[in-house]
Order: structure tokens, then sequence, then C-alpha cells
């Protein structure tokens, strides 16, 4: 094989061993948004952090493309993706690991005093260390260390050395953090009155808190695909009362809670919340 397709081997290799991959671009990054995917008409992130609703088979979204199907890998529009990618990365959540990620001298010092050896790959400025299972991903938990798991990818830069153990609590504690104070999407939440004046009936107590109780339970029972159910939430809490005026922070601030408590971040909440509103014209 060429050296041209040496990414597809190594990706299939990986593949075989259980492990989801997709193919990065030069400077590290994930390839683009097909056309039907293109400007977020998938219902995606444009970003290409996640696959939101979307079911697209090509290369569109990052982690959440990645597959351990050599049949997907080796046709189109896989194959000719390869033929263009500088490295292999791969999910590390969905192999049941946990990638920690030193970014420097000084982090790897840090994780050599605190954490539990394990297996160890180099990297450009620092190392991975490969911990057996998975966790929400989270950057910055300390100067220059991410945690990388479910919803991240992460490069695979060879077999490293030692041997892989446990996911300890040292790194789980890592993502626990002081609650973040939690807010709407940047635009306004008040909606606009409608048409005609009067009560809106949504204000009913009842109906609305029984709507608002229901989309928090939704959110709390996704067992997979977090991102995408709370997406399909915001959307079904917006289509029902975003444009009658009864939505107020506190509600907004009772969704984004269920949300985190799931591991999304609040990036993730108001993303989702603004391609909700996005998608239905509010």
């Amino acid at each position: 094989m060429s050296a041209l397709l040496e990414p597809l081997r190594t990706a299939l290799a990986l593949a075989d061993a259980g492990v989801p991959v997709l193919p990065l671009r030069v400077g590290k990054a994930p390839f683009g948004n097909c056309p039907a995917c293109a400007g977020n008409a998938c219902g995606g992130r444009p970003n290409m952090k996640t696959a939101g609703p979307c079911r697209c088979p090509g290369v569109c979204h990052a982690w959440a493309a990645a597959t351990t199907d050599p049949d997907v890998l080796t046709s189109p529009p896989w194959s000719a993706a390869w033929r263009r990618a500088a490295c292999v990365a791969y999910h590390p959540g969905a192999a049941g690991l946990t990638v920690v990620d030193l970014d420097d001298a000084a982090a790897v010092d840090w994780a050599r005093a605190t954490l539990p050896a394990t297996l160890t790959v180099p990297t450009t400025r620092g190392e991975h260390w490969l911990y057996r299972g998975a966790m929400s991903s989270h950057n910055a938990v300390r100067p220059g260390v991410d945690l990388k798991s479910t919803m991240a990818y992460a490069r695979y830069l060879g077999p490293g050395t030692g041997t892989m153990t446990d996911l300890p609590d040292t790194v789980r504690a890592l993502a626990v953090k002081k609650p973040p104070t939690v807010r709407p999407a940047p635009q306004a939440v008040t909606m606009p009155a409608r048409v005609g004046g009067g009560e809106c009936p949504h204000r009913t107590p009842a109906y609305l808190a029984r709507g608002i109780a229901m989309a928090e339970q939704r959110i709390t029972a996704a067992r997979s695909a977090v991102h995408a159910t709370v997406y399909r939430t915001f959307l079904a809490v917006l289509s029902t009362h975003g444009r009658c005026g009864c939505l107020t922070e506190t509600h907004i601030t009772r969704l984004f809670t269920a949300a985190q408590a799931k591991g999304e971040s609040l990036r993730h909440c108001t993303d989702a919340w603004t391609n909700a509103r996005t998608t239905l014209g509010l």
C-alpha cells in the first residue's frame, strides 16, 4: 500500500480492534460538511462537533462520524477522504477509553506526580495518557490538561508504552467543577407576545409546568446520543412555547441544568438552543 494510503491502513487496524476512527485533514481538523449538511441544513452543529439528528453516511461530523465498519471506511465518500487525510483520529469514549491530553512539559510533570501510571503516548508537545473507562469530555480542567472521551476525538499517535489501567477517580474528579452560572443563549429569551394580544394560554401553570417537566425527564432519561436528545427537546419546547412569550429564564435554566447533568457543557447547551431557534425562525 502506498504511503498516501498509510492512514487508511492504520485506521483499518484500529477498527478491527474495535476502535471507531475517522480521518483528519492537515492541521488536525476534521473534514468539512457535505453539501447536504452545509450551513447546518441537517440539524447538526456548524463546527462539526456533533451530528445532532443527522444520519449522513459521510465524514461530516467529526467524532460522531467515527466508525469501525471496514466497508464504510473503504467506500466513497470515505475512501476519497483517506486519500487526502494527514492522520487518523479516534473516538475514545466509543472505545471505552479516556485520554488525558497533556499539552506541555509542566502538565506531564503534574501527571507523573499525581495520576496512576498507565499507557502513555508521546505527542508533539506533551503526552496522551490512556485509561480504560469512558467519561464526559472536558477541556482545560487544569493548565495544559484536557480530557477526551465521549463526544470528542483524539489523534492516533502510535501504540504507546506501558500498560493501560482503569480510569481512576483522580481523573474523574478533574471534571467535577463548581456548578457554572447557567445562562440562556445570547439572544433575548423573552419571546414576543402573540399577534392579537390577550393572555397566552401557555401561561396556565399546570400546562407549562408539565411541559417543562416532561422535557427535563426526556433529557435525564437519555442513555445515548445525549446532544441529539437535548437538541430535539429544545426544538420541541420552542415549537410549543417559543412564540407566545411564556418561557422565562427560570424555565430555560431548568432545561440547561438537566442537560449539563448529562455531561453537556454550557456552550453545547447554548449552541443547541440557538440552533433550535434558528430552525424555527425565532
